[in-house]
């Protein structure tokens, strides 16, 4: 009992209660948030934010903003302070949830990617990181933006490192830093220099890592960034160590750790306090390395990161050998439990660093026989893949199909029912007397005529005419519809459906599409297009019109 009570003392310690309790206050904002999904609750978790300074400046919004929008600030967010908290499935959850709201490739769903590579690297699913990651880089390439081009390389670059791809990380490093450069931000620079540390690091470049560590320390310090500072100083002993020089590295550890348990990066703190121990073993002073394995080896249970776990519980192993031999083998159980997970997640590569540092004969052997099981299994499961990706694409090929048939369909009875609209009212035109000098009797405070009781056919060619009319301006939104024809939203939506038979946006969508072609068969340029029907840029309609139709405008103008 008393173990616990100690353990919890230490807890407290390193997370003050002032800052559990805003944690609190937070979450249970986000709970309420989840449950009533208004904008009100929304507003209160970011008022809540603010005041924590966690967001740069203060996000509110007011009852029009669409309820998409709104959840997908409050996720990100959401994401962004869990990831801070260092609890990443949290983080990761919310990050997910807040992506499916981001349409098109904007610089917010970039940031949205960013933050799940990260997430996922803290969860050593290396895999899912490089895909998020990659997906942001794109993204910020397009853009032009070179301090966002940085900032992607370097998560990139962080990714591969992890994964043990260090030279594929240098080749994007040594890009990221060039980029920094161009965008002129010091900030961004250091973590870069810190990123090219680690990697040379890994590379056994130690020479340079140093120098890459000793440059970004000396940036952070001229910044007066302390935390930063602190993890320089960690890079530059991982680059001391490799040059055996264990005296400087310990002292850098000494200086840096505090600092982690002062501002509560535990995550930093863990993998510190690893480095620590090591350099302590590596001096034969194994009784002081073993506190600095316990202390990393709980922060990292709590964490979920059985990548950095891993070099805890063998450093415990190592210290405790002498002194208490029994303990000594339940850590080493228990390494030997990380060690075959690891090599089922895909992240054993880790385990060629410890044979490297501690020169266990016994692991090398069962890496080799392990790693040709791994062979194996990785055929299958390629040939596995293959087959399921060969298939998913025959399934989305067949569904787009479909779809483009349907949709063709739904063209065709638009046309139809234009034409059919037209002809009606120049019949009307041509029957009824000339009224250009009677005033207008209708009053300008009555309301527009409802659609309630109207024929199927009248009331879809009263909406294709509405959607036409206000595709120019962007306004043709359901809500606008509803406005104009004097009905809930809901009753116009499932009015809609029920005539139909698809959901209101993909039938707005073929009416945009049959426009579309009308205007392309016409001679209109493109941009010009795509501006009458409703597009704000010849990009988004180019996809749009190809998804739909499966051709592009320029292929579908020179059809045969």
């Amino acid at each position: 009992m008393y173990k616990k009570i100690i353990l919890l003392v230490a807890l407290m310690a390193i997370c003050p209660i002032a800052s559990l309790a805003q944690s609190d206050a937070v979450e249970k904002a986000l709970e309420q948030y989840n449950r009533a999904l208004t904008v009100d609750a929304a507003n209160q978790f970011f008022a809540l934010l603010d005041r924590e300074q966690f967001t740069e400046e203060k996000i509110q919004f007011s009852s029009k903003v669409p309820t998409d929008s709104v959840r997908q600030q409050v996720w990100y967010w959401a994401s962004e302070w869990f990831y801070d908290q260092q609890d990443y499935n949290q983080g990761k959850d919310y990050g997910l949830k807040a992506l499916k709201f981001y349409h098109g490739d904007s610089e917010s769903k970039a940031d949205c990617l960013n933050l799940l590579g990260c997430i996922y690297v803290r969860l050593g699913d290396f895999q899912n990181a490089a895909t998020y990651a990659k997906q942001c880089l794109n993204i910020d390439m397009a853009s032009g933006d070179h301090d966002r081009i940085s900032s992607s390389m370097n998560t990139l670059a962080g990714i591969y490192m992890a994964a043990h791809q260090a030279d594929e990380a240098e080749k994007l490093i040594v890009q990221a830093i060039e980029h920094a450069d161009l965008a002129k931000n010091p900030a961004r620079k250091a973590v870069l220099l810190g990123m090219a540390s680690e990697i040379y690091h890994t590379l056994t470049k130690e020479e340079k890592a140093l120098d890459y560590a000793q440059q970004a320390y000396d940036l952070e310090q001229k910044l007066g960034r302390s935390l930063p500072a602190a993890y320089r100083l960690d890079q530059k002993a991982s680059a001391l160590m490799g040059l055996k020089r264990y005296q400087e590295a310990e002292k850098a550890l000494r200086e840096a750790i505090p600092v982690m348990r002062e501002h509560g990066d535990l995550h930093s703190l863990a993998i510190a306090s690893n480095h620590l121990g090591t350099c302590l073993i590596w001096q034969k002073r194994n009784d002081e390395a073993f506190p600095f394995f316990r202390e990393a080896a709980d922060l990292l249970v709590k964490m979920g990161d059985p990548v950095n776990e891993i070099y805890s519980r063998r450093g415990l192993c190592l210290s405790l050998w002498e002194s208490n031999p029994d303990s000594a083998r339940s850590e080493l159980n228990r390494f030997n439990f990380l060690k075959d997970s690891l090599y089922s997640s895909e992240s054993a590569e880790a385990l060629a660093r410890l044979n490297a540092e501690f020169g266990n004969d016994q692991l090398t052997m069962e890496n080799e026989q392990v790693r040709n099981a791994r062979t194996r299994d990785r055929i299958i499961a390629v040939a596995l893949l293959l087959l399921l990706a060969a298939a998913s694409w025959w399934i989305i090929r067949r569904q787009r199909h479909r779809q483009q048939q349907h949709i063709n369909k739904l063209m065709h009875e638009i046309e139809r029912l234009k034409a059919e609209s037209e002809a009606a009212r120049a019949a009307m035109a041509s029957s009824q007397p000339d009224i250009t000098d009677v005033e207008e009797t209708w009053p300008d405070d009555e309301p527009v005529p409802t659609i309630v009781g109207v024929t199927e056919n009248e009331f879809l060619t009263r909406v294709i005419d509405f959607v036409n009319d206000h595709l120019e301006e962007g306004d043709f939104g359901l809500e606008n519809m509803a406005d104009h024809f004097a009905m809930s939203v809901s009753t116009l939506r499932r009015r809609l459906q029920d005539a139909t038979g698809v959901s209101p946006k993909s039938y707005i969508q073929a009416i945009q599409m049959q426009r579309a072609c009308n205007l392309l068969d016409s001679g209109l340029q493109i941009a010009d297009v795509a501006m009458q029907c409703g597009f704000t840029e010849p990009g988004s309609f180019t996809r749009t019109f190809k998804r739909v139709l499966g051709l592009t405008p320029s292929q579908y103008r020179t059809r045969a």
